[in-house]
């Protein structure tokens, strides 16, 4: 079982940076026996894949939308993972959510992520 909560989310300018953090609270296995993967979700969109890394943070996948821009990294002596964000754009908009698989390399299909957090907005304004 696990629980997870971002945070960090807030209003910023086009081409501010951020960094998102999810924090995990985890029962029966440890933190390192899930991948973790970023999402987001605009108005009146579909989820839409973002990042994943593996269990051991060893392996990244990113979205065409988001390389060289976003890094996912995490650490698994504090339980959380981090996503930071540069150079955002107004189209970075929405809402922001983490999400943990038993997978080891994680996955882009958010139907693979049996736990998901609240999720934290990020709003950027031009």
């Amino acid at each position: 079982q696990v629980q997870l909560v971002e945070s960090g989310g807030s209003v910023v300018q086009t081409g501010s940076s951020l960094r998102l953090s999810c924090a995990a609270s985890v029962s029966g296995l440890t933190f390192n026996s899930y991948a973790m993967g970023w999402f987001r979700q605009a108005p009146g969109n579909e989820r839409e894949f973002l990042a994943t890394i593996s269990r051991g943070g060893g392996t990244t996948d990113y979205a065409d939308a988001v390389k060289g821009r976003f890094t996912f990294s995490r650490d698994n002596t504090r339980n959380t993972v981090y996503l930071q964000m540069k150079s955002l754009k107004p189209e970075d908009t929405a809402v922001y959510y983490c999400a943990a698989t038993t997978r080891r390399l994680g996955s882009r299909r958010s139907s693979e992520y049996g736990y998901w957090g609240q999720g934290t907005q990020v709003t950027v304004s031009s």
